[in-house]
């Protein structure tokens, strides 16, 4: 999963820097968020390496994106100041004769302020409204040509109004922040276009105005809702948080587990990440250190357990050794046993009827001992199945041995 972020970022890449924020950031939190147990440290450590080279890379083109549009708005800005000293002095100039021959220099000088691109966000406000402010008076100026005047006045009034009905429409966007965007862009062209007859001005705005207060609040409230939304995921997490360091606190302080303890207690934890990964974004200075604490609690958990199953493992090693070597006592036994019975039969032919009974409460007390001691071995393996099947052959002899001197004994008598 970690690779798949790593190849969609690189192909983000290639696009326009100034374009791919959203969806960067978007992949940064799924690649720092992607629940994988870690089976090769090497492997996960260069996914790591590899993905803040890409983020370092994208840094460095948003950073000479940046100077670019800097440098770019600065001088956007300084066409536009040298365009504002040319109205103000049209302006100033004074006389209807004077602003009736500048007329086609300030459609030039509005034409050319059309064709500039953008200026800094922290000068656009000031410079908008001095190029409103001397457009107004301009044509304020030019009362002499009222024909001409309302000519342009019509023509501001005919692209106001289609921008008030395009402000309405947006309205009925269902996405909001689609629609908050797209009012943004109206009122840049709402700035750019020249003013309409005094009469009307007011009510103009004040529609234009009324519109963009329903998208404005919509937009308000829907980031109130996200907010809201955003919140209760940091809550939900919190809490699936608690729950892991309940599983965890007595694993650390070393309650007795067994191995299908933890598999049950892993299933838990399997579904604890399902139930993570199926909540959404925290506030956003609370993503990072939540999912860190969260991390830091499945690690805790999954380190804890592969200690288990490796000491574990250590102990059935141990165990089998152990096992193995008295089975090799116990055969070696066995054999012993074996020639003690063969010389006993020989010393009990010679000695005859005292040495018959003194062989017959030996063997009775060898069949006893070997019955008991068959009842421990309880290992469920080929080896130890071998051993009890050999103890249980040798009682057997051992009862075909003791019925053999009874009839001999039985036959003195």
């Amino acid at each position: 999963m970690r690779q798949e972020i790593i190849d969609e970022l690189k192909q983000l890449l290639e696009q326009d820097s100034a374009d791919i924020k959203e969806q960067v950031d978007h992949l940064k939190t799924r690649f720092y968020s992607a629940n994988e147990e870690i089976e090769d440290e090497a492997a996960h450590a260069a996914e790591e390496e590899a993905f803040k080279e890409l983020l370092a890379q994208y840094k460095a083109k948003r950073a000479e994106s940046a100077a670019a549009q800097a440098k770019e708005q600065a001088e956007n800005l300084s066409r536009k100041q040298a365009i504002l000293d040319q109205m103000k002095e049209m302006v100033e100039s004074g006389s209807a004769d004077g602003v009736m021959a500048n007329l086609q220099k300030m459609r030039d000088l509005q034409a050319e302020w059309k064709k500039i691109g953008q200026v800094a966000a922290d000068k656009m406000q000031e410079v908008r409204k001095a190029y409103q402010q001397y457009q107004e008076q301009f044509y304020d100026l030019v009362k002499i040509n009222i024909e001409l005047r309302d000519l342009d006045f019509k023509k501001n009034l005919e692209l106001k109004t289609l921008l008030c009905e395009a402000a309405e429409r947006l309205q009925n966007n269902e996405s909001i922040v689609e629609a908050s965007r797209a009012l943004q862009q109206l009122h840049d062209e709402w700035a750019e276009i020249g003013p309409v007859a005094r009469e009307l001005r007011e009510d103009l705005w004040n529609r234009f105005k009324a519109a963009s207060t329903v998208i404005n609040k919509k937009h308000q409230a829907y980031f109130d809702e996200l907010h809201a939304k955003e919140q209760e995921n940091l809550e939900a997490k919190r809490a699936i948080i608690e729950q892991l360091k309940a599983i965890n606190e007595p694993i650390v302080n070393g309650e007795p587990m067994t191995a299908k303890q933890w598999e049950e207690l892993s299933g838990k934890v399997q579904e604890l990440q399902n139930a993570w990964r199926a909540i959404g974004f925290a506030p956003k200075k609370f993503n990072q250190p939540i999912y860190d604490e969260y991390r830091a609690e499945c690690n805790r958990f999954f380190a804890t357990k592969k200690e288990f199953f490796i000491e574990l493992r250590e102990r059935r090693k141990e165990r089998e050794q152990r096992h193995k070597e008295y089975l090799e006592r116990q055969k070696a036994r066995e054999e012993r046993a074996k020639e003690r019975e063969e010389q006993r039969k020989a010393f009990a032919a010679a000695r005859g009827g005292d040495n018959l009974r003194r062989m017959h409460e030996r063997l009775k007390q060898e069949i006893q001992t070997a019955e008991n001691n068959i009842l421990f071995f309880t290992a469920k393996s080929k080896t130890a199945n071998k051993l009890v099947e050999s103890m249980q052959k040798k009682i057997n002899d051992l009862k075909k041995q003791l019925e053999e001197i009874q009839a001999k004994m039985d036959a003195e008598d």
